[in-house]
């Protein structure tokens, strides 16, 4: 019998309204197009189990977008799609986004019921103004009373999402936001650092004196590493935090490279040495799986040199780390002047190593794309070595475009 194991995601790029600084696909206030979305995602569902009847289900992610505000009848239908037609294990963990806003408590029972193991909750922020001001439409008492229902319900494994370095925040206002989530005590807490992306309402502030320096952020982020593991989560990835045995597993697959299949506008999938995704919007998806034009808006066969940049890039992204026997099984090459550099990290206080697995510090963490496109660069020098061509540009792109 199989013992391969893949985890599932499942877009859903439905919002009620879009948040200033959001960047993923997504529609706002688009309910007319749902039932037809609907339909077309579960064909594909359908129609992709036999290539995928080889493996195990360990993991299931609703991602989005706001999963809860297409509706949790609609999000329970693709569950139970996913019971008839894929194998998934009986512990696996199945993950919804949700936002205060568009869940009940009767949502809440109704999803434990059916078999969803962890929500994942979108806060941002605790001053209600500041949450304002990004087009959130919760306050956080709203936050408070969804994670108290999540409990009544009978979930015992709540994330709650939360971004520092936002318009005219201080380091006073992070630890306030800190703080009051850290009194729900959930059982994973997500952090992130603002991205200014292009093409969002927050690109006005780009380069803004309102958004705090990079100093001022990084205390934000050393403030929260040291809180939280005085409270005791552990951090394992730059931005993650989790109580004992709480990590997410379904975004473990994607940090260690473990197979995934996407499903929906935009979603990614990474099978065997493939990695592809699907047309970004709803009106294409609808097309392509209607056969009038391909769903691919990408397909690639990723060479051993790319599987060892993507071990050195997404490993030193976590507290896990990397090994040069690891590299070595992956590459075949010299792992030395990658170690000669993690040493000079390591006297900088920017790296450890344990047991033989390196590791970036929470201040290697904040310096951790120079770092890691330094190591990526000793990686490409290897190329060189064995008489492969390469272009340093090529590595340093690649890293800007997975997004976690």
């Amino acid at each position: 019998m199989t013992s391969k194991r893949i985890g599932i995601y499942i877009h859903i790029p439905f919002c009620a309204s879009k948040c200033a600084y959001c960047d993923f696909y997504s529609l706002a206030g688009c309910e007319d197009q749902m039932p037809k979305f609907h339909q077309a995602l579960v064909r594909q569902m359908r129609e992709s189990a036999p290539t995928l009847a080889g493996y195990y289900v360990d993991t299931i992610y609703f991602g989005g977008g706001t999963p809860s505000y297409y509706g949790i009848r609609r999000i329970v239908g693709l569950f139970n799609t996913l019971k008839d037609y894929y194998k998934i294990l009986l512990d696996a963990e199945v993950t919804v986004e949700i936002n205060p806003d568009s869940i009940s408590l009767k949502d809440l029972k109704w999803m434990r019921k059916e078999g969803i193991t962890r929500l994942s909750i979108g806060v941002q922020t605790a001053d209600d103004g500041l949450g304002k001001s990004l087009g959130r439409r919760h306050v956080f008492a709203d936050v408070e009373r969804t994670v108290e229902q999540a409990r009544q319900a009978g979930f015992d494994n709540i994330s709650l999402d939360l971004i520092y370095g936002l318009p005219s925040q201080s380091k006073a206002d992070w630890a306030d936001t800190i703080n009051r989530v850290m009194a729900l005590r959930p059982e994973h807490v997500s952090c992130y650092g603002l991205r200014i992306e292009e093409g969002t309402p927050l690109y006005i502030y780009k380069d803004s004196p309102a958004i705090p320096t990079e100093d001022e952020q990084a205390d934000m982020y050393l403030y929260t590493v040291d809180t939280l593991r005085n409270l005791g989560y552990r951090q394992y990835e730059i931005s993650n935090f989790t109580l004992p045995g709480k990590e997410s597993r379904h975004n473990l697959k994607y940090w260690n490279r473990e197979e995934y299949v996407g499903f929906g506008p935009s979603a990614h999938s990474y099978i065997g040495n493939m990695r592809y995704s699907y047309v970004r919007g709803v009106q294409a998806y609808l097309a392509g799986l209607a056969g009038q034009q391909s769903i691919l808006e990408s397909r690639d066969e990723i060479p051993k040199s790319e599987q060892a940049v993507e071990y050195l890039m997404l490993g030193l992204r976590t507290t896990r780390g990397i090994t040069g026997d690891e590299y070595y099984r992956i590459y075949q090459s010299n792992f030395a002047p990658i170690e000669a550099l993690l040493l000079s990290y390591e006297k900088n206080g920017w790296a450890y190593r344990i047991n033989g697995r390196w590791s970036l510090t929470p201040t290697g963490f904040l310096l951790s794309n120079q770092l890691i496109s330094d190591i990526l660069d000793a990686h490409a020098e290897q190329r060189v070595i064995v008489g492969m061509p390469w272009k340093k540009s090529e590595y340093k792109s690649y890293m800007t475009q997975i997004k976690l």
